[in-house]
């Protein structure tokens, strides 16, 4: 009598159809969780920014005017994802205005190439996160904004 080892090929074909479901599965999930830490760093920069302008806002009476008024005051503008492309809706001795972050067109998901974070300073001195990401994709602080990024100078 001889005795069976191993497995059958049905048994090994159902075990490659089970794993081809839970990839199929859990492939959409990991690019969605992927795009979301690419998105925390617009956060991170956006918050050391926004202290250094708070900050000269303080001290000068006025927003930063531009991007090289941001380098001035030590702000890391160059990330991993994206950068800082600068600030936008100030003028001269005013204290409002917007510090924008876009993302880069290469080296990131394909759901966040292109768009942007902003920060926007009222003249009451509060803080505003928008974005132009998708809800899901989107920072818990940040209001899904659908108008256009304002454009950095």
């Amino acid at each position: 009598m001889k005795i069976q080892r191993g497995f059958t090929l049905i048994e090994l074909m159902i075990v490659v159809a089970i794993i081809g479901i839970l990839a199929a599965i859990a492939m959409p999930r990991y690019q969605s969780f992927i795009a979301k830490s690419q998105a925390i760093e617009a956060i991170s920069l956006l918050d050391a920014a926004r202290i250094n302008s708070e900050d000269q806002v303080s001290l000068k009476g006025e927003f930063p005017l531009n991007k090289l008024a941001l380098i001035a005051i030590n702000t890391k503008i160059n990330g991993a994802y994206g950068s800082i492309t600068g600030a936008a809706n100030t003028t001269a001795n005013t204290s409002t205005g917007d510090v924008v972050y876009q993302f880069a067109s290469t080296g990131v998901n394909d759901a966040i190439k292109g768009k942007s974070v902003w920060y926007s300073r009222g003249t009451d001195g509060d803080w505003a996160c928008k974005t132009d990401l998708n809800n899901q994709l989107s920072p818990k602080m940040c209001i899904p904004d659908q108008t256009p990024a304002p454009e950095g100078l």
